[in-house]
C-alpha cells in the first residue's frame, strides 16, 4: 500500500512507570497530532530493530532508560546505522545519547559543568580532582532516570565500586531548571522550585544569560534535527552548572504547558522531522 504522506514509527514505552511523570499521556496526545501530517504506527522499543525498515522514519521518544534492555538497544542502533535508517533522534547525539562521557570532557574544556571524575580511576584518584565536600555521587556511564545513581559519605567513598561510573561532588543547589530546545531552536523552560521535587516543575522565564548558558551545550552538540533537553542546577552562589545534556528521549512535561507553547512546540518537532525526512 503506497501513502502520499510519509509514515513514522513512534517508539515509546507507554506503560513505563517514570516516577513523577506519564509518558503514556504524552506521547498519546503528541502522536494524535502528528497523525494530521504523518502516516504514524507505535511500537514498544523492544521492536523498533524488527519494524524500523517499513517506515521512512523511526522517531524515539518515551522509551525508557536503555540500560533496562541495552544490547537490543545496541543491536538497534547497529542496524538502523548500517541500513541508513533516519532515526529521529538521530543517532550521532553526543550527549546522554553516547553516556556520559561528555561530563568529563566538557568539564576538562573548562565548562559550566559540575565537577566530574572517573569512576574507573578509582574512588580515592577520583575524590582527590575533586573538590572537597560532605557526599558525593556516584552514577554509571551509561545511567538514566537516577537507575543506580548512589549518594555516598565522604568517609565511605573509597570503599565504593566507582568502576563504569561518574563521580561528582553533592553541591546544594537553589533549584533544577530545564531548557527544552528543537534543533538549535529555543522553545520553554521548566524548573523545580524544590530541589527535593524534581518532577514538580513549573514555568520558568529564562533569562538572556540563562539562554545563552544552554545553547553552549545545544551548539556543542551539533545536532542538525532533534529535541534536546538541558538539564542544569542554579547553585547558591547564582551559578547555572550543567547536570545533563538529554538528547536521547527527553520527556517534555508538555502537559504543563499552556496550548499556543504547546502547539508551538508541536509544530517545531513536525517541521523538524520533515526536514530530517527532506534530507535523506
Amino acid at each position: 500500500m503506497t501513502s502520499a504522506r510519509p509514515s513514522l514509527l513512534y517508539v515509546t514505552d507507554l506503560t513505563y512507570p517514570a516516577n513523577g511523570r506519564r509518558y503514556g499521556d504524552e506521547d498519546t496526545r503528541l502522536t494524535a497530532r502528528l497523525r494530521e501530517h504523518f502516516d504514524l504506527a507505535l511500537c514498544h522499543p523492544l521492536e523498533a530493530r524488527a519494524l524500523m525498515g517499513r517506515f521512512d522514519a523511526v522517531v524515539v521518544r518515551n522509551s525508557g532508560p536503555v540500560l533496562h534492555y541495552q544490547r537490543e538497544y545496541d543491536a538497534f542502533r547497529r542496524a538502523a546505522l548500517d541500513a541508513g535508517v533516519r532515526v529521529y533522534n538521530p543517532l550521532t547525539g553526543r550527549g546522554d545519547m553516547a553516556g556520559k562521557q561528555y561530563l568529563l570532557d566538557l568539564d576538562a574544556a573548562g565548562h559550566a559543568v559540575i565537577p566530574t571524575a572517573d569512576g574507573d580511576l578509582g574512588p580515592v584518584a577520583a575524590r582527590a580532582s575533586l573538590p572537597a565536600v560532605d557526599r558525593y555521587v556516584v552514577k554509571p556511564r551509561l545511567g538514566a532516570d537516577s537507575v543506580g545513581l548512589r549518594i555516598v559519605a565522604a568517609a565511605a567513598l573509597a570503599e565504593q565500586d566507582t568502576g563504569g561510573c561518574l563521580v561528582q561532588p553533592l553541591i546544594p543547589f537553589r533549584h533544577e531548571v530545564s531548557f527544552y530546545y528543537v534543533d538549535q531552536d529555543f522553545q520553554y523552560a521548566l524548573y523545580a522550585p524544590d530541589p527535593e521535587r524534581r518532577w514538580e516543575l513549573v514555568r520558568y522565564g529564562a533569562t538572556e544569560a540563562d539562554l545563552a548558558f544552554a545553547r553552549r551545550f545545544v551548539e556543542w552538540n551539533t545536532l542538525a534535527h532533534g529535541i534536546q533537553r538541558v538539564d542544569a542546577c542554579r547553585t547558591e552562589d547564582g551559578e547555572l552548572l550543567l547536570v545533563e545534556l538529554e538528547d536521547l528521549n527527553p520527556y517534555l512535561s508538555l502537559d504543563l504547558l499552556d496550548d499556543a507553547t504547546r502547539e508551538n512546540f508541536t509544530r517545531a518537532m513536525r517541521h523538524s522531522v520533515e526536514a530530517l525526512l527532506r534530507e535523506g
